[in-house]
This record gives C-alpha cells, sequence and structure tokens, in this order.
C-alpha cells in the first residue's frame, strides 16, 4: 500500500475534504444528531442542557484530534473505557447503590419499552453514556470506516427505540444519515464522483415519502406525539379516546391529549370511612408534552411511612365491578389487607399500584393517613423543604417559557405564603378558563400553551398548568390521577364510574405532607358527566348503574367534590380534616387590584364522538397545523433534493428551464440583449427545423431553412452588436419583441 493511499484511507487532512466525503461525513453528523436529539430532551427536561453541550463538544473534538493518530483498537478502549466509567459514575450518584440483579432487571425493562425518562436521574445517566458512542461514530467516520461508524451510531439510535424514546420522525432521519453515509462513503473510497450519489437521493426521497403514507420505522410515544405518518398517528398526546384511557390506564406516562371522550360504565364500588378523591398514581417529571413517573416499583413489605404532620385514618374496602388493574386509595396509603398484599407494589412516589388484576369481585382493603391541617397551619408551614423533594418537584424543562413564571409572578403578587400562591393560582384557572373535552393538542409547552394561547382544556391541562405554574416560584408540586368520588349510595359508600377519573394538583407543606389542589371548574365537569350518564340510561345501558346507583334516598351527585376547597357563603368557613380553604381575596395593605381574579361561570364542550369538531385533533396541513419541527424539515429537504435530482435526471428540469428560458428575457445592455434574442431564435428553429451547421454562417442557415424577415432582422441585429459594436436600444428591444412574436406563433 502506498503512503498516499495509507493518507486517504485515514482521512486524516480536514483541510483535504472532497465533496464526497463531505456527504459521507453528513450522514454520519444526521445519524448522530437524532439520537443526541434525543439525549438533549432528557436534558432539557431535567433542566441542564449546557452541561451536554460542553461534554458532546469535547469528545467531537477529542475524536476529531485523535483520528489521526490513536489505532482503532485504542480507540474502541477508550470508547468503551468511557461507557463503563459513566455508567459506573451513574450508579454510584444514586441515593442507594442497587445490587447487580436489579440493575439487570431495569436494564432490560428499558430495552423493552421503558422510557429513560423514568429513570431518577437521567441526566446523570445522559451525561456519563453519550461520550462513549459519539467518540467511536465520529472517530470512525473521521477514519473512513463509515460501515462500522454507522453500526456504532445506530447501536445507539436502536437502544432509544427500544426505549420508546426515539420518535418516528428521529428515527427515520438517523435511518437516512445511516444509508447516506454507508453508500456515499463507499463511492468515496472507490473515488467516484458525487454524481454517482444522484439515484440514492432519488431513493431517499422516495423512502420518506412512503414512510409518510405508512410508517415503517418504529418509533416511541414518550418523545412526541406526532409521528411523520399523517404527522400524528398515535401515542398518548392524540385525541380521539376516553379522559379515564388516558389518565388511569397511562401506567408510567401521562400524555397531553386532544379531544377525548367520557366512559360512564361503572368501575368500582368504595366502602370508606370518608369521602375522598381516590388516587391511583402521581407523576412528578414533566417534560414539557406529558408527564412521567421516575423510579421503580417495588413489592410492598407490610407497611407504608404516614404523612409528616398531624393526620387520621381512613379505612376503604374497593370492590372491583370491572376488572381493574390499578389499586386505589385515598392519600397518604399506609398498609394494604391481606386481600391484596401478596399483589400489591409501592411506587417510587410512595403510591400503590397491582401486580395483575383486579377481577370483577374482587375486593381490595386500604388503610390510609390522610393529612390534617387547617389554612393558618398551611401558611406558616414556610418554605424549608427537604432537599430531596425540593430538587424533584420543582425542575421544569430548560425550554419552558420565561413568560409563564413572569404571569405566575404578577397573578401572585400579594400572596404572602406558598400557601397563598397555590390558592391564588388554583382560583384564577378555575375562574379564568373554561371546561371542554373538545380541545386541539397544543404544539408546544402545554403549561405555556394553555396558559396562553387556550380558552379551554380538560383537568390535565388544568393540572399541568397549575404544576408548573407553582414550579416556577420553587414551589415543590406534582400532578395526581385517579378518580373523583363517585356517586354516593349510603353513609360509607359510592360507586365510581369511568368518567370520574381526573387530574389534580398536589403540593408539598414541611410537617404537613402533599396537600391536594385542584384547578378544574367543578361545575361544568360535573354537567358533562351528568349528561354522559343520562344519555346512557336513555340507550339503556346495562353497564352503567348497579342495583342502587340512581334510586337510593342519597341525591346523585358524580365526581361530588368532598369538603369544597374554598369556602362558599353559605358554608361556615372551618375545614374539614385533610382539606384546606382559601380567603376569597389575597391581599397586603396597599396592594393594588388583583390580576384578572374574576368569576365567571365557565361552559362546558363536550368532545365529538367521531373525534371531529371545531377544535379537535384534526386540524388542516400536513402537520397538523403546526410549524414542521427540526427533523421534519430536515427530511422536507432531503425530499426536495431527491424530487429536484429524479426531475432533473428524467430531463423534466432542463425542458422546464428552456421553456423558460425561450419565453423569458430578462432586459441588460443592448450587445447582450441581442445575443441572448439570436440564441431564442436559433434555439427555436432548431427545434422546429434543423440545427444551424458548423459551417453555414448565420444568413445562410436562415436562407436554407426559409426563414422569413423577423428572423432575417434579428440576424442583422446580432451582427451589428457582435461585429461592429454598434447596436442602439431600440434595435435591441426590436429584436427581441421579434422573438417573443416568433415563440407565440411557435406556441399557437
Amino acid at each position: 500500500m502506498s503512503t498516499g493511499t495509507r493518507s486517504r484511507d485515514l482521512g486524516v487532512d480536514l483541510a483535504d475534504f472532497d465533496p464526497v466525503r463531505t456527504v459521507a461525513l453528513g450522514g454520519i453528523a444526521l445519524l448522530v444528531s437524532a439520537y443526541g436529539s434525543v439525549f438533549y430532551h432528557f436534558i432539557d427536561v431535567t433542566g441542564q442542557p449546557l452541561a451536554f453541550l460542553v461534554v458532546g463538544a469535547i469528545t467531537l473534538g477529542a475524536a476529531t484530534s485523535l483520528s489521526s493518530s490513536l489505532r482503532l483498537r485504542w480507540a474502541t478502549v477508550v470508547a468503551v473505557g468511557l461507557l463503563g466509567a459513566g455508567l459506573t459514575l451513574y450508579v454510584f450518584s444514586l441515593p442507594r447503590q442497587p445490587p447487580i440483579l436489579p440493575l439487570m432487571t431495569d436494564a432490560i425493562a428499558l430495552m423493552t419499552g421503558r422510557s429513560l425518562l423514568q429513570v431518577t436521574n437521567v441526566d446523570l445517566w445522559v451525561l456519563g453514556v453519550a461520550p462513549g458512542p459519539l467518540f467511536l461514530t465520529w472517530y470512525l467516520a473521521l477514519r473512513r470506516r463509515y460501515v462500522a461508524g454507522v453500526v456504532a451510531g445506530g447501536g445507539t439510535l436502536g437502544f432509544l427505540v427500544l426505549t420508546g424514546d426515539a420518535s418516528n420522525v428521529t428515527t427515520l432521519l438517523g435511518v437516512v444519515g445511516g444509508i447516506v453515509a454507508v453508500a456515499v462513503g463507499d463511492m468515496d473510497r472507490r473515488g467516484d464522483s458525487l454524481q454517482a450519489a444522484e439515484p440514492l437521493a432519488v431513493l431517499l426521497a422516495a423512502l420518506i415519502l412512503l414512510s409518510a403514507v405508512a410508517p415503517v420505522v418504529p418509533g416511541g410515544p414518550s418523545r412526541t406525539a406526532d409521528s411523520w405518518s399523517s404527522f400524528q398517528t398515535g401515542g398518548p398526546g392524540v385525541g380521539g379516546g376516553t379522559v379515564e384511557a388516558n389518565l388511569v390506564e397511562a401506567d408510567n406516562q401521562v400524555g397531553i391529549a386532544g379531544n377525548l371522550s367520557l366512559s360512564p360504565e361503572v368501575r368500582f364500588r368504595v366502602e370508606s370511612d370518608a369521602e375522598s378523591y381516590w388516587q391511583i398514581g402521581t407523576f412528578d417529571r414533566y417534560t414539557g408534552d406529558g408527564w412521567i413517573r421516575t423510579g421503580s416499583d417495588h413489592s410492598y413489605n407490610g407497611r407504608l411511612d404516614a404523612p409528616p404532620g398531624q393526620s387520621r385514618s381512613v379505612e376503604q374496602t374497593y370492590t372491583a365491578v370491572d376488572d381493574m388493574s390499578v389499586l386505589p386509595a385515598a392519600w397518604k396509603p399506609v398498609s394494604v389487607g391481606d386481600d391484596v398484599a401478596d399483589r400489591a407494589l409501592v411506587t417510587d412516589l410512595d403510591g400503590l399500584d397491582i401486580d395483575g388484576t383486579l377481577s370483577s369481585g374482587e375486593t381490595a382493603s386500604v388503610t390510609s393517613r390522610v393529612p390534617v391541617a387547617s389554612g393558618e397551619q398551611l401558611r406558616s408551614a414556610g418554605t424549608d423543604y427537604p432537599s430531596s423533594v425540593a430538587e424533584r418537584y420543582t425542575r421544569l424543562p430548560s425550554s419552558t417559557p420565561d413568560r409563564v413564571g413572569d404571569r405566575t409572578e404578577r397573578i401572585t403578587a400579594r400572596a404572602d405564603t406558598p400557601y397563598d400562591t397555590a390558592r391564588v393560582v388554583e382560583r384564577w384557572l378555575e375562574n379564568n378558563k373554561e371546561y371542554s373535552l373538545d380541545v386541539q393538542r397544543p404544539r408546544g409547552n402545554v403549561a405555556d400553551e394553555f396558559l396562553f394561547e387556550m380558552d379551554a382544556g380538560y383537568c390535565t391541562y388544568f393540572a399541568s398548568t397549575m404544576v408548573v405554574m407553582l414550579r416556577t416560584q420553587d414551589i415543590p408540586a406534582r400532578m395526581a390521577v385517579g378518580y373523583t368520588p363517585g356517586e354516593r349510595v349510603g353513609e360509607d359508600e359510592w360507586v365510581v364510574r369511568g368518567y370520574d377519573a381526573h387530574a389534580w394538583v398536589e403540593v408539598y407543606f414541611p410537617e404537613v405532607g402533599w396537600v391536594r389542589f385542584d384547578p378544574t371548574p367543578a361545575g361544568p365537569r360535573q354537567a358533562a358527566e351528568q349528561q354522559e350518564l343520562t344519555s346512557a340510561r336513555e340507550n339503556n345501558r346495562t353497564d352503567v348503574d348497579t342495583n342502587d346507583t340512581g334510586t337510593s334516598e342519597w341525591t346523585p351527585t358524580p365526581t361530588a367534590t368532598p369538603a369544597p376547597l374554598t369556602p362558599r357563603a353559605e358554608q361556615p368557613a372551618q375545614e374539614a380534616p385533610g382539606q384546606v380553604t382559601v380567603p376569597e381575596r389575597i391581599t397586603r395593605p396597599g396592594s393594588g387590584p388583583e390580576e384578572n381574579v374574576t368569576i365567571s361561570s365557565p361552559s362546558v364542550t363536550a368532545a365529538p364522538t367521531n373525534g371531529s369538531g371545531g377544535g379537535g385533533d384534526d386540524a388542516s396541513g400536513p402537520f397538523g397545523g403546526r410549524p414542521p419541527t427540526r427533523e421534519e424539515t430536515t427530511l422536507g429537504a432531503i425530499v426536495l433534493l431527491g424530487l429536484v435530482v429524479g426531475l432533473r435526471r428524467t430531463g423534466v428540469t432542463g425542458r422546464a428551464y428552456r421553456a423558460v428560458w425561450l419565453r423569458y428575457q430578462p432586459r441588460k445592455d443592448p450587445e447582450t440583449d441581442a445575443e441572448r434574442a439570436f440564441e431564442r431564435l436559433e434555439y427555436l428553429l432548431a427545434e422546429r427545423h434543423r440545427p444551424r451547421r458548423p459551417e453555414e454562417t448565420p444568413r445562410q442557415y436562415l436562407a436554407a431553412i426559409g426563414a422569413d424577415e423577423r428572423a432575417t432582422q434579428v440576424a442583422y441585429v446580432r451582427e451589428r452588436a457582435r461585429y461592429a459594436g454598434q447596436v442602439t436600444r431600440e434595435e435591441a428591444d426590436e429584436a427581441v419583441s421579434l422573438v417573443d412574436e416568433i415563440v407565440g406563433w411557435r406556441g399557437a
């Protein structure tokens, strides 16, 4: 092997990049940007993107500088060493170092669909894992080992596909980048010109267009609900289902949906010492377009911690009417009965879950300790939050617009305590936003869109927005989901239906624990639920009632709110255990008027059963009425390039150019205009008669084909311009006009 050949194979001189190699490296860059964008999303959600960008820049710089001197085997050792060191540092950063077996179990869970966003310290995981494959991918590309580079980068992207974090569009972008790198890289090694890659551009355009019609690339729903096929193919962010399915069946992820409907079917019965919200889960990590519950479930070991402050015991027994895959409980559960103890699971957020299902007729007993605190106690609770609580429940994506915090500060300017701030935000949302099930899914950050761009939404929108608003003020808050009390059918008994599924807010107070707030307007929500139940009964449905619903001495009150969270004029201002109140106005002496906290009567709009309607998810346009993402823009540019290349190879672009060139002549100076007019004439006559032979003068040619006087005059003007250098503006304009006439005559 010659020295020159070896130097080319190593590709050590960055100044010698040729167009073919540049395109091949561009394909690797697309692949890296595909999985890098997923990593960046993780870091953005945790609020620390700068560290990732710095680490990425250092890694790429190291790979570039070492590509000319470091042998392949040692580069592989470096990459594996970086990966191993990163994972080790991540494990030792955990509060408790888990044994090997749980770590392996978690790794298997990740590769079977568990999102990496459920990893508690996902930012440290990314900073530990990303440098290894990034270094190796780019190093191999610079060494012209394009196939190996694609294997390294594709393996990383493939892992993110298995976890469900890489969307269809992101995955497709990586696939396209890998194909470009392998195909064009092979041309680079053979010394082919870039023109040989034109068929590849056409094939890639066809692949992308095909995937836009029928998705063939797997992608997970957690990264985004927008896929390339129809630009909204499914996942938790798309409308058309029910509120219950969106919330209760979401497991560890809740996506923000578009229009939804209500399900009136009876789900379970509750016998309880007190009316409550029956919680089935909480979510701590806000992603901008949904919620994630971080951490893992573990088996119930006999007892859970009680709230830190004063509390009272509430005994509950749940009887499944329909099969249930959840285990409800009033907050905060402390123990479960023997009937489900062997199947009960405990989430990392201290909630309950169940391994398997509760079949129809099965029961589950739960004991809860419900916090008892007055409004004054909550006002005086202070802000001495445990560091673990403050760190986990005040995080927001770094991309959260500043205007959310600015608006919250103005709304709560007169609130002196976190409790007062929470109450003002709760009431502001309740009084200024309407309740509707027929909404269009937001294009960006849900809280920002709902706060500034939307007039209405349902519980998920209200709860998400309130949590984000509180977190901008450094108040720990989280979203909880479950069921409202349901229809009371006895002294201590309730029947819960599917439409009782609900989302609300929990705010943490030192020495008290988590306290519930509900910013969703109760009246319109209950009206929509009652309307759904009435319609179901009129249609003689048998799954919406039990023997005692709707006929007992108790007044049916679907999703009745226990012990109203704000005082009413006709009620005393005392507070039920576990509930809190707020004064009608929170003011400071000498403060100005409160911003836009008006009492209104929100209306309710039900989602159309066919998933369409004025605010549904069927927005017009190829991207559902939203701007295209960066990934979609890149794929669109590749499609456009492929189409242009394809048209050029078939001669369409040449013919189109000639058609325009023949019929349109911009004006410059007289000499140039006269020459261009004759060129147009000659091209037209060659198509109509025959081309001019090399030995023929223009006059001989025109005479031979029998051209008319107009053509002869154009040739005369051209001769004066070329040989005499004397042609006036008028003569040049006359020549252009004569050719325009001949072109028009030919077209006729």
